[in-house]
């Protein structure tokens, strides 16, 4: 796994030597096992609560699922990680935010893990049927930030990132299942977006209600997507319960009209990705102002029933 270049400051880390007191011994040692429903185990590849900072490194966060993929918080470090409970039992949220929006520099705060090669823990997502994204989220922004690639002062960049697994050929952006907020058709819109093949077409499943209604600010939310690449489906959940939407792309995207099985391409993805794009930190795209907790990443469809029991089972 790649270990980036830290830029957190003297002062950032007696920031997070703070916050980590204050949110409570017990929860960087409590079994996140428990929060997890028995259905869900076995094709749990990632999961980060962040209360499980890995020894001697708080700027990497430990992989509670079986893959053991451990990722970065990037440019934040252990700040990163505040005292807020997504669910009972939580103990600490992951804080992601752009940083200078003024400024054309790598700075935002995002989390994830990135190589070039691939990334070999995470090879369940290789020639497979189907994957699962879901988690808690708290926004804390009113749209997509300023853009801070672009000269122009009032320019904004046109999605929100949430989290989702990279293609096996990422530069760090393109992605095999990712939960975001995009504009689609000119209104911002909560999606899952899939890629079944490396360099292919994407598909969008955009939800129809508003996006401020599903993600009220300062709430925390859980939502799930499901990628169906052998049927070509896809959906959304919240808190629980599906949520009505629409296919944003026409025609075979997936391109499923030939002869099956039909399963995402043979390679490892680069990685994961969590508020924002470029886990290696080359360059910055649609950071999100928000809290995260309770990330999963399944590499099967999680069917409807299995989601609501879920999030019963965190929010109980």
């Amino acid at each position: 796994m790649r270990r980036p270049r830290r830029l957190a400051a003297a002062a950032t880390v007696a920031l997070a030597t703070a916050l980590v007191a204050a949110a409570g011994p017990a929860n960087a040692d409590r079994p996140a096992s428990g929060d997890v429903h028995p259905t869900l185990r076995p094709h749990l590849v990632a999961y980060y609560d962040f209360d499980h900072p890995v020894p001697g490194d708080p700027a990497l966060e430990r992989d509670q699922g079986r893959s053991g993929t451990e990722i970065e918080l990037v440019n934040g470090g252990a700040a990163m990680r505040v005292p807020d409970r997504a669910y009972p039992g939580s103990g600490r949220a992951l804080q992601t935010r752009q940083v200078a929006p003024d400024t054309a520099g790598n700075d935002d705060w995002k989390a994830g893990t990135w190589s070039a090669s691939g990334v070999r823990t995470l090879r369940p997502f290789a020639a497979t049927g189907g994957t699962t994204v879901m988690g808690w989220f708290k926004r804390e922004m009113d749209g997509p930030a300023l853009n801070s690639t672009t000269a122009d002062p009032t320019d904004r960049y046109n999605a929100i990132g949430l989290a989702g697994v990279l293609t096996g050929d990422s530069d760090g952006h393109g992605v095999r299942a990712l939960l975001e907020l995009i504009d689609v058709n000119g209104e911002l819109r909560l999606v899952a977006l899939g890629r079944r093949v490396d360099g292919g077409a994407s598909q969008t499943f955009a939800a129809r209600a508003d996006w401020r209604t599903l993600l009220p600010k300062g709430e925390w939310v859980h939502l799930a997507a499901t990628y169906d690449f052998t049927r070509g489906t896809m959906a959304l959940y919240r808190d629980g319960r599906p949520v009505d939407g629409f296919y944003t792309t026409a025609g075979d995207p997936w391109q499923l009209s030939g002869p099956g099985p039909h399963l995402t391409s043979a390679t490892d993805p680069r990685g994961i990705k969590i508020g924002g794009s470029f886990p290696q930190d080359t360059l910055e795209r649609n950071p999100c102002d928000c809290r995260m907790d309770g990330l999963m990443f399944l590499d099967t469809v999680v069917p409807a029933r299995d989601i609501a029991a879920q999030y019963r089972r965190m929010a109980r």
